[in-house]
C-alpha cells in the first residue's frame, strides 16, 4: 500500500478514536447532568464507546503493524474483530432496552448471541492460525444481522424513533459487513475498498453524536476538522499555485534563494493570516446551516418587543424564559426571586456544570431582584461566549424593562393617592358648603314656616315638604360624586320655591335652560351657592324685592351657567372683596379648579341696568372627561 493510502487510514483511524472517545465522555457527562430526550443513560451506550474505541485502536496497530510489513498478534487481531462483532448486539440493545416486549427482549438476546457465536469463531481462527478475520465468522455475522435488522422493523416499527433505531443497527451492521468487500491479506487491494472496509465504523458514531449530541460533535469536532481542512486546501493551493511553479525551480537551479525564500515566508504568513477569517466563516456556517443556531440579535429584538408589552415582572421574566429556551436549545429556563440585590448595575452570568448550565443575575434598581437559569441544554450543547454574552444583555434588559414596570407602577399609585386627596378636599368642601348652608337658611326658613302656619297653614305645610325635599337632594350628594344638570337644577327649583314662600311677591324667578343639555355632568351644588348669594345680597335688602334669571346654555365650546339678579349696583372694589370673602363662591372657585383646572373659570359682573351677573364656564370636553376620569378613580378606590 503506498505511503497516502497509509496516511489515510492513519487519520481514519484516529478520528474513529477521537469520536468513539467523544461519545464515551458525553455519555459519562450526560450520565451526571440527565439524560438526552429519548435516551437512558447507563452502561449500554457506554459500551458502544468502548467497542468502538477498541476496534479502532486495535485496527490502527493491526494495519499500521502490516503496512510497516510486521504481524500482528493473532489473539489481539481476534479479540479487534470480536469487538467489532458485538458492536451491532450492543446497538440493537441499547435500542430496545425502554420497550418491555417479550418480542425485544428475544430479539436482544438473539443479537448478543450471533455476536457471541462470531467472536468464538474469531478466537478459533487465532487459535488455529487461520485466517483473521474468519470468512465464516463474517458470513455469518453479515446474514444474521440482515434477518435481525429483519426482525427489528417489525418489532420497532411503532415506535416513536423507529427510524433512527433501524439507521444505527444498520450501519453497526455494515461495519462488520463492509470486511467482505476486501481481503487484507491477499495483495489484491483496492483502495477505495480498503477504505470503506477498515473505517465502515466511523458512520455509526457520527449518526449517534449527532443524533444525541449534535452540539457537541459540532463545536468540539466539526468546526476543527473544516477549519483544518480548509486551511490545508489553502496551503495546498498556494503550493501548487505558487511554490512548484515559481518558487521551486529557483530553489533547485540555485538562482535567486533569498528571493525563494522569502516567497515561501510570505506563502506561510498568508496562510496565518487566513486562518481566524477563514474560522470565523467556518463557525458562522456550521452555526447557520448546520445547526441553525437562532440568529442572537434576531432573538434580542423579538425579546425586547415581546417584554415591552408586559406590564409585571413575573410576565416579563416568563415571556423571556419562554424565548430563550428554543434559542439555546435548553429544556429548563427558569426564574426565581432573589430576596437582597447584588449592588451591581450590570448583568451578571454565572456558568457551571462544565458550560452546561448558567445563572444570570437581573440588576433591578430595587429589591427584589430576580436570576435566570438556563440548563439541560440538549445535543450535548454547551454555553459559549456568544451564548453568555446574550444572556448579559438579556439579564440587563430584563432589569430595565422590570424598573420601568415598577416606576410606572408607583406613578400609577402616587396619582390615585392625589385624587383621592382630591376627591376627599372636594368632599370636605362640599361638607362645608352644606355646614354654610344649612344653618343659614334653614333658620330663615323655619322662620317662615312659623309665620305661615299662624296665616296660612296649607302654604305652611307645602314649603316643609319643600324644605324637607331640598336636605334629602342635598345629603344624598355626601360623596361628592357628580350629578346631572337637571338634578341641579331641581335643588335651585327647590330652593327658590322655599324662598319664595317667605318673600312672596317680593321675588320673582324665570329659569332658562334647554332640555338638551340636562344630561350634562355638574359638580354638585355648583348653582345654588350662586342663587343664595344672589337672593341674599341682591333681592333681600330692596324693600319692593327683585328678579333672579337662572340660565344654562351652550356658547361656542363652553357650558354658560349664570345667575343675574336685579339688586343694586356694586362697585368694582366691593366685587372683589366679596369674591375674597365669600365662603361659598371661594368653595366653589376652588373645587371648578381641582375638577377642571384652566378650563373653568367664574365671572362677576354688575351694571346699574342689568343688576349683579355671576358666570361660570365650564370646557365641554374637558367636562365630559373629567367625570369620566374621576368616576373611574373612585371605583378604583372603593
Amino acid at each position: 500500500m503506498d505511503s497516502s493510502a497509509a496516511l489515510v487510514h492513519l487519520l481514519g483511524f484516529l478520528a474513529g478514536m477521537v469520536l468513539y472517545a467523544m461519545l464515551g465522555v458525553m455519555t459519562l457527562r450526560a450520565g451526571r447532568s440527565g439524560a438526552p430526550q429519548g435516551r437512558v443513560h447507563d452502561r449500554i451506550p457506554l459500551a458502544t464507546s468502548g467497542l468502538g474505541l477498541l476496534w479502532n485502536a486495535g485496527a490502527l496497530v493491526i494495519y499500521g503493524t502490516r503496512d510497516l510489513g510486521g504481524a500482528p498478534n493473532a489473539w489481539f487481531e481476534a479479540a479487534a474483530f470480536a469487538a467489532l462483532g458485538y458492536l451491532p448486539a450492543v446497538v440493537v440493545h441499547s435500542s430496545l432496552q425502554a420497550r418491555g416486549r417479550r418480542s425485544a427482549r428475544l430479539l436482544v438476546a438473539a443479537a448478543y448471541a450471533l455476536s457471541t457465536a462470531g467472536a468464538l469463531v474469531q478466537m478459533a481462527a487465532a487459535y488455529s492460525h487461520d485466517e483473521i478475520p474468519s470468512p465464516l465468522a463474517l458470513r455469518m455475522l453479515t446474514a444474521g444481522y440482515v434477518v435481525v435488522i429483519a426482525l427489528l422493523a417489525l418489532v420497532a416499527r411503532k415506535g416513536p424513533r423507529a427510524g433512527w433505531t433501524l439507521s444505527a443497527v444498520a450501519l453497526a451492521a455494515f461495519a462488520v459487513m463492509a470486511l467482505h468487500l476486501q481481503r487484507h491479506t491477499t495483495g489484491a487491494e483496492s483502495v477505495p475498498l480498503e477504505l470503506v472496509g477498515h473505517h465502515a465504523s466511523l458512520p455509526l458514531a457520527l449518526v449517534i453524536l449527532y443524533q444525541d449530541y449534535r452540539f457537541a460533535l459540532v463545536d468540539i469536532f466539526l468546526k476543527r476538522v473544516l477549519t483544518l481542512l480548509a486551511i490545508v486546501f489553502i496551503a495546498g493551493l498556494l503550493y501548487a499555485l505558487v511554490a512548484v511553479p515559481i518558487v521551486l525551480p529557483h530553489l533547485s537551479a540555485g538562482d535567486g534563494t533569498s528571493w525563494a525564500v522569502m516567497v515561501l515566508i510570505a506563502l506561510w504568513v498568508i496562510t496565518a493570516l487566513a486562518y481566524p477569517p477563514l474560522r470565523a466563516a467556518i463557525h458562522r456556517f456550521v452555526d447557520r446551516i448546520v445547526l441553525r443556531r437562532a440568529d442572537y440579535e434576531v432573538v434580542r429584538a423579538d425579546i425586547a418587543s415581546v417584554i415591552a408589552g408586559r406590564s409585571s415582572a413575573p410576565d416579563i421574566l416568563d415571556a423571556m424564559c419562554a424565548r430563550i429556551a428554543p434559542a439555546m436549545s435548553a429544556r429548563v429556563v427558569v426564574w426565581s426571586e432573589l430576596a437582597q440585590s447584588a449592588g451591581v448595575a450590570m448583568a451578571r452570568v454565572v456558568a457551571t456544570n462544565r458550560g452546561s448550565e448558567a445563572s444570570v443575575y437581573v440588576p433591578t434598581a430595587d429589591v427584589p431582584a430576580y436570576q435566570l437559569t438556563v440548563s439541560d441544554l440538549s445535543g450535548g450543547r454547551r454555553l459559549l461566549s456568544d451564548d453568555l454574552a446574550l444572556l448579559e444583555t438579556l439579564g440587563l434588559l430584563a432589569a430595565r424593562r422590570i424598573d420601568a414596570v415598577r416606576v410606572d407602577e408607583e406613578r400609577y399609585r402616587r396619582d390615585l393617592r392625589e385624587r383621592e386627596v382630591v376627591q376627599l378636599a372636594a368632599e370636605a368642601e362640599l361638607s362645608a358648603l352644606r355646614a354654610q348652608l344649612n344653618p343659614h337658611f334653614l333658620f330663615n326658613t323655619l322662620t317662615t314656616i312659623g309665620q305661615l302656619i299662624q296665616e296660612a297653614p296649607p302654604r305652611a305645610l307645602e314649603t316643609l315638604y319643600r324644605l324637607t325635599g331640598l336636605l334629602r337632594a342635598v345629603l344624598k350628594r355626601s360623596d361628592g360624586t357628580f350629578v346631572t344638570l337637571a338634578e341641579e337644577m331641581e335643588i335651585v327649583r327647590t330652593y327658590l320655591a322655599i324662598e319664595g314662600a317667605r318673600f312672596e311677591e317680593r321675588l320673582m324667578v324665570r329659569i332658562e335652560i334647554d332640555d338638551t343639555l340636562a344630561s350634562l355632568p355638574v359638580p354638585p351644588l355648583v348653582l345654588q351657592p350662586l342663587v343664595e348669594n344672589a337672593v341674599k345680597h341682591g333681592i333681600a335688602p330692596l324693600r319692593e324685592g327683585g328678579r333672579v334669571v337662572v340660565r344654562a346654555a351652550i356658547e361656542g365650546e363652553m357650558l354658560l351657567l349664570s345667575v343675574t339678579d336685579s339688586g343694586t349696583f356694586v362697585p368694582e372694589r366691593e366685587l372683589a372683596r366679596r369674591r375674597g370673602t365669600g365662603i361659598g363662591l371661594s368653595n366653589l372657585e376652588r373645587r371648578l379648579e381641582r375638577y377642571y383646572g384652566a378650563d373653568a373659570t367664574i365671572e362677576m359682573r354688575s351694571s346699574a341696568e342689568r343688576g349683579m351677573e355671576v358666570c361660570v364656564r365650564i370646557r365641554l370636553a374637558t367636562m365630559h372627561i373629567g367625570a369620566g376620569a374621576r368616576a373611574h378613580a373612585r371605583q378604583y378606590i372603593a
